[in-house]
């Protein structure tokens, strides 16, 4: 997989997987455009990009999760010139306690951000990949895909549609020379329990990012449509399959709340 002189988009690169993708991206030769709201943290790192790698590294502030951010986020690389051959749908958060007491303004913007606007950049920048044969989607889930989340109920639902749609254009992308993932990565090092909230810290083995995303471009040149990081992860996302819908349920219910 000869990343060299291509560029990749990076959705939520300010931090965490984001940033880390854009980092061992850069590492390879593509050209990186980061996107996320905090300018300055991208700024920097767009700096840091370019210097350490000789790669162009662009970076654009955008609240993703604004109606009609998709759109124009697309007209912005238009207006630059820009052609995306990867494209890493990495910008998501999770809200965490009981959905009858969620505040809805911040469930929409968690739905918004964690679907529609995986949903949109796909498809605005898709068919260029397809008329070029040559393409890369990724798509960050999670293991919460694998069952219901009690406490995390919308992020939950959200990843478990990624996972869904990503694996669905991976059938639907054979032979045009574009490949989607889905990623799957459980518990990570990064920012996402500050946002979810303390409460939502559940056990105490946290994967490293830069071992994520390794997985990541590592499954993607296997030409898996998904793929769990970690093998007690891995073990976890299958346990469903065994289990009763209820158990499961009960199951994933007692761990969050532990």
């Amino acid at each position: 997989m000869d990343l060299r002189g291509q560029t990749a988009l990076v959705t939520g690169a300010s931090s965490g997987i984001g940033a880390e993708f854009s980092r061992q991206l850069a590492a390879a030769g593509a050209d990186v455009v980061l996107v996320a709201r905090r300018a300055d943290r991208l700024e920097g790192l767009a700096a840091d990009l370019a210097a350490r790698h000789g790669v162009t590294a662009t970076a654009i502030s955008a609240d993703l999760a604004a109606q009609g951010a998709s759109e124009k986020l697309a007209g912005e690389l238009e207006g630059r010139g820009l052609t995306i051959e990867v494209l890493v749908n990495n910008a998501g958060f999770a809200t965490h306690g009981a959905f009858v007491d969620e505040e809805p303004a911040r469930i929409h913007d968690e739905m918004a951000l964690n679907v529609v606007t995986v949903v949109e950049l796909t498809r605005l920048l898709l068919p260029g990949m397809v008329a070029r044969r040559r393409g890369i989607v990724v798509n960050v889930a999670s293991t919460g895909a694998f069952q219901p989340v009690p406490t995390m109920a919308v992020y939950g639902a959200t990843k478990a549609f990624v996972l869904s749609f990503t694996e669905a254009l991976w059938g639907e992308l054979d032979g045009s020379g574009v490949c989607a993932l889905a990623l799957c990565p459980g518990a990570t090092e990064t920012e996402f329990f500050d946002v979810a909230g303390a409460d939502a810290q559940v056990g105490a083995s946290r994967q490293p990012v830069d071992e994520v995303v390794r997985i990541a471009l590592a499954s993607v040149e296997k030409g898996r449509p998904s793929v769990v990081t970690g093998t007690r992860n891995a073990l976890a996302a299958r346990l469903p399959r065994l289990l009763t819908r209820r158990s499961t349920i009960r199951l994933t219910q007692r761990v969050m709340a532990s």
